[in-house]
């Protein structure tokens, strides 16, 4: 018999610095396959020839932003325009070897503009029948703002009513749905646009309260898990990135000072009543804004104990 060792391909992670601009300005796109490993040639590409990618499929159009991959692990351009524009989002690939052994694309990062987005109740995870509200702002200006969203129904804008109703500049989401999970962002007439928020409505009994923005090194944050039946805290067990990393009897898990390697995907379970989704925590410097993607490398190991392993046998030669 022959053991196939079989590993995933390598996903890169892609950060903008800073990802907070006006068009025009000047800004580097970084490109992370692993630490430990070298000999990487990097490519990035804008993905959007037509709007956003299928969340589904993750499908792109890609338009090279230079002829040839360079040994360089950053690229730097001052005409990349913000806003989920066709030129507004970006992913990264890098290869090496003859033949090229490639990694898959990077998630894509967006580059935007200081308009922001606020979500009421401030969290990124929320119960399916529940209310939402969501308004655009910029301080300082009375510039009209439009909220948009992209979900598996594609882009709509308006907060119009088949999705939702608008009072003043609040839209709202009186009864909350699957379907109404997806990337919502504010987007105004002379070509600012806000932070993108990733919002996930559960149908399940667990949600994860998390941040809806950016944290600062530094800052305190709590984690809440709530489970649908009850608004008493019970025990809950909190992972990051898959891992568990605290059992809580109150349901709550509080950092105290965060730091970049707090970031990553959170998630939280109740013994026998379920787990939340995933949502993804991002840290940032208090000098550099870094906004990064999840990088997922699978080591698969062939050693005695199986029900550690994932082991794939081929056909004897």
């Amino acid at each position: 018999v022959i053991l196939c060792l079989i590993t995933n391909q390598p996903q890169p992670v892609l950060s903008t610095s800073p990802q907070w601009l006006n068009p025009g300005d000047s800004v580097t796109l970084s490109c992370e396959v692993d630490k430990t490993s070298t000999g990487w040639r990097f490519s990035w590409t804008v993905p959007y020839r037509a709007g956003l990618p299928s969340l589904s499929d993750k499908s792109y159009s890609l338009q090279p932003l230079s002829d040839n991959g360079t040994s360089e692990d950053s690229y730097s351009s001052s005409l990349i325009p913000a806003g989920p524009t066709p030129t507004g989002g970006y992913v990264c690939r890098a290869g090496r070897g003859d033949p090229v052994y490639g990694t898959l694309y990077s998630e894509p990062q967006f580059l935007w503009s200081g308009v922001s987005l606020r979500i009421s109740p401030n969290t990124t995870q929320h119960f399916i029948s529940k209310s939402l509200s969501l308004s655009c702002e910029k301080k300082g200006s009375s510039t009209r703002l439009r909220l948009k969203r992209y979900t598996e129904r594609g882009v709509e804008s308006g907060c119009v009513s088949n999705w939702g109703s608008i009072t003043g500049s609040i839209c709202t989401i009186s009864y909350s749905d699957t379907w109404d999970s997806g990337v919502y962002w504010c987007e105004s007439g002379s070509g600012e646009y806000s932070n993108a928020v990733n919002i996930t409505v559960h149908a399940g009994d667990v949600i994860l309260e998390s941040p809806v923005h950016p944290l600062t090194e530094g800052d305190s944050v709590t984690l809440t898990c709530k489970y649908w039946t009850t608004s008493s805290n019970i025990k809950a067990d909190f992972y990051k990135d898959g891992i568990l990393i605290k059992n809580e009897t109150t349901g709550e898990m509080t950092i105290p000072a965060v730091s970049k390697s707090d970031e990553g995907f959170y998630k939280c379970k109740y013994p026998d009543n379920g787990e939340s989704p995933e949502s993804w925590m991002t840290v940032r410097g208090e000098k550099t804004i870094l906004i990064t993607s999840y990088l997922f490398i699978i080591c698969v190991i062939v050693i005695l104990v199986l029900k550690f392993l994932k082991v794939w046998i081929c056909n004897p030669i």
